[in-house]
């Protein structure tokens, strides 16, 4: 990591609530709302963002773990804010706390955890592994 990075940086990405992002199951629409599993994904892509322009060339980050709870819904058209904080830095890990936001006022929070190291750690693990 770049020694420029600091705990308390933020990040921010906002999305519009489309059908894609609606909760269902095997292709069946259970509440035309956004759903958590979108939330996990948005929650991911801004801590994720908030990390890579302090990797260095020969680093990556990859998922290690994701908790949430996601207290209010949101509607087809709606903006949802997700702000990443960094919270927690070690060598091998970065930890984030994400608040989602739509108009009405909090509908999410978590906490994303990523792993950092060489990139050719992961290559090297599934060179390992049988499909």
């Amino acid at each position: 990591m770049k020694d420029s990075i600091e705990t308390g940086i933020l990040q921010i990405l906002e999305i519009t609530v489309t059908e894609e992002m609606f909760a269902q199951f095997h292709g069946e629409v259970v509440h035309p709302v956004y759903s958590t599993a979108s939330m996990v994904y948005h929650m991911e892509c801004a801590s994720r963002d908030l990390l890579l322009p302090y990797l260095e060339t020969d680093e990556e980050s990859a998922g290690a773990s994701v908790s949430l709870t996601h207290s209010a819904p949101s509607p087809i058209g709606s903006k949802v804010v997700h702000e990443a904080k960094l919270v927690h830095l070690t060598p091998a890990r970065a930890t984030t706390e994400v608040v989602a936001r739509n108009a009405e006022g909090i509908i999410g929070k978590g906490e994303v955890v990523q792993a950092i190291m060489p990139k050719h750690t992961m290559r090297n693990r599934l060179a390992h592994q049988k499909a």
